[in-house]
């Protein structure tokens, strides 16, 4: 699964004059990866445009009117996108030239230091991705097996509990990212460790107060999770001065393998949940945590954003408390990328939660009668999410990554209008909810991508968690008032934060005009 370039046989019985050699090695990858992310594109546009016939009435009166086997079925899609994602991946080895054959210049190649920085980065984001994933599925299940002063949990009690979450994130998300500036990523990075494991034991109390202490601490540990890994990642890169594409190649290959991690967990949670109950996943989860905080202690360096904050250049404290919030608002009004990028995360993410949501609910509906197998659609899902960051490394090869993610949000706003128009139809459901995920699978590198890009290292703790406040304030939102929207309002919530997203990306496209880029 990783973009290692492999020789090709007989490639040395070419004779070619060496002068011309690199300059037509780079042409005809740059020819072939374009023309096979433009496939890739004309794929999904194709079967958009085909949800439209599938949606008559006639039509659907066909389709969904014969037996439907919901298993075979979602086996048959999850075969179709683990084949596609294999498949990209072998082209994108086969079209990648032979670096010490062809004569590439050095730079080209990566350096052993960042082979050494991206295997330190993975191995701890994986096992953090992991221990995240394992507590996911049961979430609502651990919940509602709490017994609490002799009642059962209900629904209105468990819904409190996610909110709780997402409310923590929003309230002390910025502060955290402060603190993690100023004090360093490593030590952010362990927090998580703590807090997330202050979580997961809470779980397996049946005192109200230590459930909602456990929530509030699960929302702390999720805002570090989404800040202090990647600034440090992103400082260490650019503390040794390395090439920036070697940061897309990581974050394809992160995201890549966070999709497998998310199978394997879903695998891995239901099996242990099926012995020990619903919450033997959240215990099995504290191995991960731990084996993340130990990689991180014993491979990781402390990275603070004076310290990364210019190769080279000497140490300038920005405080042990980091830069203020409103130093780091000042620095975002003063660049309007910075807010652009801030706007295509928060919008982005936040219909992404909502399509979390909502897609089990709109599968009930569109297969009554019929037990959904989530398990399986939720490998759908993230085999999807694989193929979308399958498609990201090669595309940045041959496109700026601004507007490459300008029409990833072209195709995530269509797909999910889609399934908001038509929220009844099976068809158009899977469709839209498929290449959403695709989108999902693109957009994670990207935005990692544009974050290291634009960011300030001096402030990018800050900023990364002051872009999750309206992220969290449209999620409760949507949330609070979802008995009134109803499927069809949410899904139409998200496509509106979708279409905004887009215009944002548009913009931040518009910006690089002047550069001639």
């Amino acid at each position: 699964w990783t973009s290692l370039p492999m020789r090709r046989p007989g490639a040395a019985a070419t004779v070619l004059p060496t002068a011309r050699l690199p300059a037509m090695v780079r042409s005809r990858k740059s020819a072939l990866t374009r023309r096979s992310a433009v496939v890739v594109v004309c794929i999904l546009a194709a079967l958009l445009l085909r949800t439209a016939p599938l949606t008559a009435p006639h039509s659907l009166a066909m389709v969904e009117a014969a037996p439907l086997d919901a298993e075979r079925l979602f086996n048959a899609l999850f075969a179709a996108l683990a084949t596609l994602c294999l498949c990209l991946k072998l082209a994108t080895r086969q079209r990648a030239p032979d670096e010490a054959a062809s004569g590439a210049p050095p730079e080209g190649k990566m350096t052993s230091d960042m082979h050494a920085l991206k295997l330190r980065f993975l191995a701890v984001f994986w096992c953090f991705k992991m221990a995240d994933w394992l507590q996911g599925p049961y979430f609502y299940n651990v919940y509602m097996s709490k017994v609490i002063d002799g009642e059962p949990a209900s629904t209105d009690l468990v819904a409190r509990f996610f909110l709780m979450g997402f409310g923590t994130d929003a309230l002390v998300g910025a502060f955290l990212g402060r603190l993690v500036d100023g004090y360093g990523r490593k030590a952010g990075s362990l927090g998580f460790v703590v807090f997330y494991s202050l979580s997961a034991l809470s779980t397996y109390s049946n005192s109200l107060p230590v459930l909602y202490a456990g929530r509030v601490a699960g929302g702390i540990g999720t805002s570090l999770l989404f800040c202090a890994p990647e600034a440090w990642f992103v400082g260490e890169h650019q503390r040794g001065g390395h090439a920036s594409r070697w940061l897309s190649d990581t974050f394809s290959v992160a995201y890549v393998g966070d999709s497998i991690v998310a199978i394997s967990a879903g695998q891995l949670a239901g099996s242990v949940a099926a012995r020990g109950g619903p919450t033997a996943p959240f215990g099995i989860s504290l191995a991960f945590l731990l084996a993340g905080g130990m990689a991180v202690l014993a491979t990781w360096r402390e990275n603070t954003a004076s310290v990364a904050a210019e190769d080279g250049a000497p140490p300038q404290s920005a405080g042990r408390r980091g830069a203020s919030i409103a130093d780091a608002w000042r620095a975002m009004l003063e660049d309007p990328r910075i807010l652009c990028v801030g706007a295509v995360q928060a919008l982005f993410e936040g219909a992404m939660y909502v399509f979390v949501l909502q897609w089990p609910p709109a599968l009930i509906g569109a297969l009554p009668g019929s037990d959904v197998p989530f398990g399986k659609v939720f490998s759908c899902l993230m085999a999807a999410c694989m193929v979308g960051s399958s498609v990201f490394g090669p595309l940045v090869r041959c496109q700026a990554v601004e507007r490459a993610t300008a029409g990833m949000l072209v195709v995530a706003v269509a797909a999910m209008g889609v399934v908001a128009r038509w929220s009844t139809s099976l068809s158009c459901i899977l469709l839209g909810f498929t290449v959403f995920e695709v989108c999902v699978g693109f957009y994670f590198p990207a935005i990692g991508t544009l974050r290291s890009k634009y960011l300030p290292d001096s402030h990018r703790g800050v900023m990364m968690a002051m872009f999750r406040v309206p992220l969290n304030v449209l999620v409760v939102g949507v949330m609070l008032t979802i008995n009134q929207l109803g499927l069809q309002g949410s899904l139409s919530c998200s496509t509106a934060a979708l279409a905004l997203a887009m215009l944002a990306a548009l913009r931040l496209c518009a910006s690089l005009q002047p550069a001639g880029a």
